[in-house]
């Protein structure tokens, strides 16, 4: 017979664009970028035109780089005798973390204007930062469930 958990969270950040979208995206700037371009080439400064492509370049090479980490994520699981953490980053490299929840301290830590900054586990053996991806909003969602799951599993 299995246990279950006690608490179980998949982190996962958040990305508002998508494979297709990128794609979308990239297709309705090259068309809105090529008529200006067919503009200025008719002028006689095609070297605009080079240089209205590089742009768009650039632009294809950051919205794909800010695609690689939506493959990352954390894993939290709360056991009776055990807090069980793992993180795969956006290159599939996997670490796993465990505490003892008994002797965790789970740490909110808020900024001036009272939004969550950073959510940490505190242990015997030091400190790990959770939900380094996650908004303010998800942060304080994630702490409000969490930290009373942690208490009873403490008592």
């Amino acid at each position: 017979m299995s246990q279950n958990p006690l608490y179980a969270a998949l982190l996962t950040p958040h990305r508002s664009l998508s494979p297709v979208g990128l794609r979308w995206v990239m297709a309705f700037t090259a068309i809105m970028v090529s008529i200006p371009g067919m503009v200025f080439f008719a002028m006689g400064a095609w070297p605009v035109v080079g240089l209205m492509g590089l742009d768009v370049l650039a632009l294809y090479w950051a919205l794909s780089y800010s695609l690689k980490g939506r493959d990352a994520f954390e894993e939290i699981t709360l056991w009776p005798d055990a807090l069980n953490i793992r993180r795969v980053n956006e290159r599939g490299r996997e670490k796993r973390l465990s505490f003892n929840p008994f002797f965790v301290r789970f740490t909110v830590v808020r900024d001036n204007d009272d939004r969550v900054t950073a959510l940490r586990i505190e242990g015997r053996h030091g400190q790990t930062e959770i939900g380094k991806f996650l908004t303010p909003d998800d942060k304080a969602d994630f702490a409000r469930t969490f930290g009373p799951a942690l208490s009873r599993a403490k008592h």
